[in-house]
C-alpha cells in the first residue's frame, strides 16, 4: 500500500486460497494484457479466458506466460472444456492444456448436460494431475436447480477433487445464483452456504451490486470471479473499505454510528 491508514481489514496475499480475485479476460491485446499484469499483480490471483476465446485469441502462448511468470493462475472457460467435451475430444483437450502448461482447468456442464457422477468422474481424474475448478448452474436461465441439488452437486464435486466450486453468475451476472435483475439470490446463497463452506466456493459476480453483497456478507476475503480488468481494483477497494458502498463496515462501531449521526443531522438541517 502506498501509505498507512487505521481500521483496513487485514487482506490474505498472494498465493491466496481465499479471498480469491478471478478476472475475465475476453480478448486483450498482449500489450494491454501486460498493462493489466502492470497494475493489478497484487489483486488478480486467477485469469480466466472466458468462454471459447481462447480459439481466436492472438499471441495466446505469450498471453499465458505472462500471467503465470507474474504469479497470476491463467485457464480456459469452463464453455471451452464443454465445447470439446460436446465433440468427443476430451483427449484433445487434455493435450490443448499439455501444449499450454495449463495447471488449472475447469470443468463445467453449464451449456450441455453430463450425468453428474460422469463429471464427478472427469473431476478425479483430471485432479489426480491439475487443480481442478468445477462449476456448478446452468446458463439457461429456464433451468431451475433446487437449493439441495446445489448443495449436493457441491458437496460430490469437492469430495471428487474441486479445489474450488464456481457458483454459476455468467458474464452479465443474471442466471444461477442470481435473479434475472441481477440481485442475488439470497435464500438459495444461504441454504448453500449453511452446508457447504464459503472458502470453498467461488462466487462469479460480475456486476457491482453483486460484489458490494458478497463482501458484506462474509467480508474481504471472499472469492470473487468473473470481474472485468477495469474492475480489479475498484473490487480490492470495496474489499477494503474505500468506497462508499463499504466505508462503514470497518470502522469501530461506536464510531461510524457517530460519523452516520453527524451525517443525518446535516441532513435534516439541509431540509428545513
Amino acid at each position: 500500500m502506498n501509505f498507512d491508514l487505521p481500521f483496513i481489514p487485514e487482506r490474505t496475499v498472494r498465493p491466496r486460497t481465499s479471498g480469491l480475485t478471478m478476472m475475465m479476460d475476453k480478448g486483450l491485446g498482449l500489450r494491454e494484457a501486460e498493462h493489466f499484469v502492470e497494475a493489478n499483480i497484487d489483486y488478480t490471483d486467477i485469469v480466466k479466458f472466458g468462454f471459447g476465446t481462447a480459439f481466436v485469441t492472438k499471441q495466446l502462448e505469450e498471453k499465458i506466460k505472462l500471467y503465470r511468470d507474474n504469479g497470476i493462475k491463467p485457464y480456459f472457460g469452463g464453455t471451452l472444456f464443454e465445447v470439446f467435451y460436446a465433440r468427443g475430444k476430451f483427449e484433445d483437450f487434455l493435450r490443448l492444456l499439455d501444449k499450454y502448461k495449463l495447471d488449472l482447468v475447469e470443468v463445467s456442464d453449464g451449456s450441455i448436460i453430463i450425468d453428474h457422477n460422469e463429471k464427478c468422474e472427469l473431476i478425479y481424474r483430471l485432479s489426480k494431475e491439475r487443480t481442478v475448478l468445477s462449476e456448478v448452474g446452468s446458463k439457461d436461465s429456464g433451468i431451475l436447480i433446487s437449493p439441495n441439488r446445489w448443495i449436493k452437486m457441491m458437496t460430490k464435486e469437492l469430495e471428487a477433487g474441486s479445489w474450488k466450486v464456481i457458483a454459476e453468475g455468467r458474464e452479465a451476472g443474471n442466471v444461477g445464483v442470481f435473479r434475472p435483475n441481477g440481485s442475488a439470490h439470497t435464500l438459495l446463497i444461504n441454504k448453500i452456504i449453511a452446508k457447504v463452506k464459503p472458502e470453498n466456493i467461488l462466487w462469479e459476480a460480475p456486476q457491482k451490486n453483486q460484489q458490494v453483497w458478497f463482501v458484506k456478507l462474509f467480508g474481504a476475503n471472499v472469492n470473487l470471479g468473473n470481474i472485468a480488468p477495469n474492475e480489479v481494483i475498484p473490487l480490492e477497494c470495496l474489499r477494503l473499505g474505500l468506497r462508499g458502498d463499504t466505508f462503514f463496515d470497518y470502522l469501530p462501531k461506536d464510531y461510524a454510528e457517530r460519523l452516520k449521526q453527524v451525517q443525518s443531522d446535516e441532513e435534516e438541517e439541509e431540509l428545513v
